[in-house]
């Protein structure tokens, strides 16, 4: 049985790489949309879109998703979420799973399946995924962020290095996909909502700065995050005007 539990999409208009991306046309539809609609299909007892724009929150209520006006000032997606989830009236060990607003193609089984680690790990705030890397060129771009994990499958460590290195099998500073495996981190999280909302209010964590990846604050600061192992790489996601040519044409065919 899935788990209870929310996905909000924090939706923002500014973009400087792609202006007005949350409604782009993919198919037919604004992304976002597209996004609330895929995110629909994982089992969640509500979507909801947390935006920063009236054209966003028009745009939803034009196609029937749910959509709630944030701060258009707030400095991450977390503070938008910590906030939406204050407007919705989520609280303590409510689930909430932040879905990206640009990625259209995500897969509502692995959204679910994140809901149902964090409700079924009473020892972690947080949930995330990852699956396995076979491309050693993946494994050395700092683009793409590695994680390791503990034996009970929580994150101990995020980096956009290649993690962990195999000191015997790298040969002249060239890395080599250590045999024990490396795993890539999917942006994909959930949270309990209590946590969520006093997240943005914790310390920022020197390493979370140092490598730029904001989860590593959570662990800074003594809690856990539990790592649900996805079989398959995730669907391509939408930063540039080549990646959401890319994502037109898989859509239409």
């Amino acid at each position: 049985m899935i788990a209870d539990f929310t996905v909000l999409i924090p939706a923002r208009m500014a973009s400087s790489r792609l202006p007005d991306k949350p409604l782009a046309d993919i198919g037919g539809l604004p992304m976002v949309v597209r996004v609330a609609q895929r995110a629909a299909r994982s089992g969640a007892r509500q979507v909801v879109v947390a935006c920063d724009d009236d054209r966003i929150l028009q745009a939803c209520v034009t196609y029937g998703v749910q959509a709630v006006m944030t701060d258009p000032g707030h400095p991450s997606g977390s503070d938008r979420l910590a906030q939406a989830c204050g407007l919705l009236g989520l609280d303590g060990d409510d689930l909430v799973v932040n879905v990206q607003g640009d990625e259209p193609l995500i897969d509502p089984a692995l959204v679910g399946a994140c809901a149902q680690l964090l409700r079924n790990r009473p020892d972690c705030v947080m949930a995330t995924a990852a699956h396995r890397l076979e491309d050693v060129q993946d494994f050395c771009n700092p683009n793409v962020v590695k994680l390791v994990c503990d034996r009970s499958g929580r994150a101990l460590y995020f980096s956009r290095a290649p993690l962990p290195w195999w000191r015997d099998g790298s040969q002249a500073g060239a890395a080599a996909l250590p045999p024990t495996g490396a795993l890539r981190h999917i942006g994909l999280y959930a949270y309990r909502a209590g946590f969520l909302r006093q997240f943005p209010l914790l310390e920022p964590a020197p390493l979370e700065q140092v490598e730029s990846l904001e989860q590593l604050r959570v662990l800074w600061h003594g809690e856990h995050i539990a790592v649900h192992l996805s079989e398959t790489a995730p669907a391509p996601g939408v930063d540039t005007l080549a990646d959401l040519e890319r994502v037109r044409r898989l859509v239409t065919g």
